[in-house]
């Protein structure tokens, strides 16, 4: 078939690459310059397959009142006349139970396995290198509170089969000694090994990626921008674009916070709302008191990666509409939590800060499938922080359903019907 992939991110390509080597004619089509220039430029940089639980939890609506006021809160709303926001948050809101939630756990831990192992088998097969890291992720905790709550986790895990081992301070110092002063300064005191888990940089795989796919026949249109899609009857035809009309017969649409606007044009509403984050990359050449291992910081929210000769951190959300501004304030919060665990990297007087918007639903699980009545246009947008983490098996899904081919997950978990759409 002629398969259009609408989004040129982590998602996107990785969709366009299963569906070529499966012998589609594939054209990826980006309003961007090059592949993963927009969510997937500079996030945090975890591939958190096994710690990819929902935001939504209980507790989270209380917590979020309390920080309302404060301008470095990791979770920061700004309330809109967005009939979107409201709807988006109520059913946010509506998912923040015991049961949920663990629903939220069991789902994306499916997914994320599925996708770790495709990840690898790519790499293996294609010789692609993105600054990886396979030494895990190591979520740690400050207060007393925190660490119980992840001892809980380490055990619901566990259970379910997953490598997540419950470390003390002391062995955090072990997986990576670069922690030894945080440890020593009370910063840390015990967390989270998730030994399956690892780490790159999204935007260097991606346009590893890219190159390859290009290598197979994928095609690639830059500089265009999705005006709409051309449907005939309950079928797409063509994907118009602000230069063309490219001829399909089936279309993806990967576009993150974008592919809402293009399904409504068709009747389809995707329960999708940005929320904004920041990261900040802070150069450490010759270091060896930077980490080696992917940390995620319970307190502060906010996850610290090393990326080659720098070492990254990203956090913040922010419901505040499709606005990209850099706040300064947020921004200095991020720096700050890299400056309370690693004080000789913060200051960093070339650091590069950047914001996103991730695609999130409110139940925190992508969407994947058949775009409702609309036979042969598939979604996969909606990951929200797990864009890279779920990127493989998010398109190893789609491309079996689009093949028809028994798939190695349960894709209904995924679909948009299970938002009553």
């Amino acid at each position: 078939m002629r398969i259009a992939v609408l989004g040129a991110g982590v998602v996107g390509v990785t969709t366009a690459w299963y569906l070529a080597e499966r012998g589609h004619d594939v054209t990826v089509i980006d309003r961007a310059t090059g592949v993963a220039l927009e969510t997937s430029f500079a996030n945090g940089g975890q591939i958190s397959a096994t710690g990819s639980a929902p935001w939504a939890a209980p507790g989270v609506p209380w917590q979020a009142l309390k920080w309302l006021f404060r301008a470095d809160a990791p979770l920061k709303w700004s309330p809109r006349a967005d009939l979107a926001q409201w709807k988006w948050l109520m059913a946010f809101v509506g998912r923040c139970t015991a049961r949920a939630h663990n629903e939220g756990v069991a789902r994306n831990l499916a997914l994320g396995r599925l996708s770790l192992a495709e990840l690898q088998s790519l790499r293996a097969r294609l010789g692609l290198e993105y600054q990886q890291q396979t030494k895990g992720i190591l979520k740690v905790a400050k207060s007393r509170a925190d660490l119980e709550e992840l001892r809980v986790k380490a055990e619901q895990l566990h259970a379910m089969g997953a490598d997540a081992r419950f470390v003390t301070a002391s062995q955090c110092i072990e997986i990576d000694p670069a922690l030894e002063p945080a440890v020593s300064a009370g910063e840390i005191i015990g967390g989270i090994h998730f030994a399956a888990d690892e780490s790159g940089d999204a935007h260097a795989f991606t346009q590893a990626l890219a190159a390859k796919a290009r290598e197979t026949g994928v095609t690639f249109a830059f500089d265009t921008t999705v005006t709409g899609i051309q449907t005939d009857g309950a079928r797409a035809t063509a994907v118009k674009t602000s230069g063309r009309s490219i001829p399909c017969d089936h279309v993806v649409v990967c576009l993150g916070v974008g592919s809402v606007a293009i399904m409504r044009a068709l009747g389809v509403s995707l329960p999708i709302y940005p929320i904004k984050g920041y990261s900040v990359t802070v150069p450490v050449a010759g270091s060896n008191l930077a980490p080696t291992i992917s940390l995620t910081d319970e307190e502060r929210r906010v996850v610290i990666t090393r990326l080659g000769d720098s070492v990254r951190v990203a956090g913040m959300a922010e419901l505040a509409g499709d606005d990209l501004r850099i706040n300064p304030r947020r921004a200095a919060a991020v720096r700050k939590a890299l400056n309370d665990l690693f004080p000789t990297l913060a200051d960093a007087p070339d650091a590069q800060v950047w914001t996103g918007l991730r695609p999130m639903t409110p139940d925190g699980g992508p969407i994947i499938g058949r775009a409702g009545k609309w036979q042969n246009i598939s979604i996969n947008s909606g990951h929200g922080t797990y864009g890279w983490t779920m990127a493989c098996g998010s398109a190893r899904v789609l491309a079996d359903e689009i093949d028809q081919k028994p798939g190695k997950i349960d894709s209904r978990a995924f679909s948009l019907g299970r938002f009553g759409s």
